[in-house]
């Protein structure tokens, strides 16, 4: 009991944290907006790409709005082997070869155990119907002895008490 207690005065000792952050998060002023690219050019690579906005050009060292009407940015802005966005080290053309390499890595995954999935599925209901097929095959079976046993004890009453039928397309004879 005393337990419950102090995890309910915790729980809302945590509450009234998160709510009291959230108000002092609503008050603060917004971060300054971001200086244009246009005017990191001729610094550095990291200045650039502090905006995520800018592309970093090596060769004349020039930071560009990227080209969002454009995937890709065209050679006219910068070579793709030149150009930098989001990290320094990367070049564009390797972060393309990647990008595509890891989504195409995801898709054959993805089809792989698409199709494993359904096979085994597939496998599931073989053995599933053959299991069931053994089943009736098994009931068929016993069903046939008990008919064959209870004709063979209906036929042994039957001489027992003289109705024994000799011919079984013939009707039986009323004294």
């Amino acid at each position: 009991m005393f337990r419950l207690h102090i995890s309910v005065v915790l729980t809302i000792i945590v509450v009234f944290h998160v709510v009291v952050r959230t108000a002092e998060a609503q008050d603060a002023t917004p971060p300054p907006a971001p200086a244009p690219c246009n005017l990191k050019s001729n610094t550095s690579c990291e200045e650039c790409l502090h905006n995520v906005a800018c592309l970093w050009c090596i060769p004349s060292k020039a930071c560009i709005e990227y080209p969002v009407k454009n995937i890709l940015p065209p050679s006219s802005v910068c070579h793709l082997n030149d150009a930098r966005w989001g990290v320094c080290w990367l070049n564009f053309q390797a972060l393309i070869i990647t990008a595509s390499v890891l989504a195409g890595v995801i898709i054959i995954a993805v089809i792989v155990c698409c199709c494993c999935c359904c096979k085994c599925d597939r496998i599931g209901n073989r053995k599933e119907d053959a299991r069931v097929e053994r089943q009736n095959r098994a009931r068929k079976e016993n069903q046939k002895t008990r008919r064959s046993e209870m004709q063979m004890r209906h036929d042994e009453i039957r001489k027992k008490y003289g109705m024994a039928k000799n011919n079984p397309y013939s009707r039986m004879a009323e004294d």
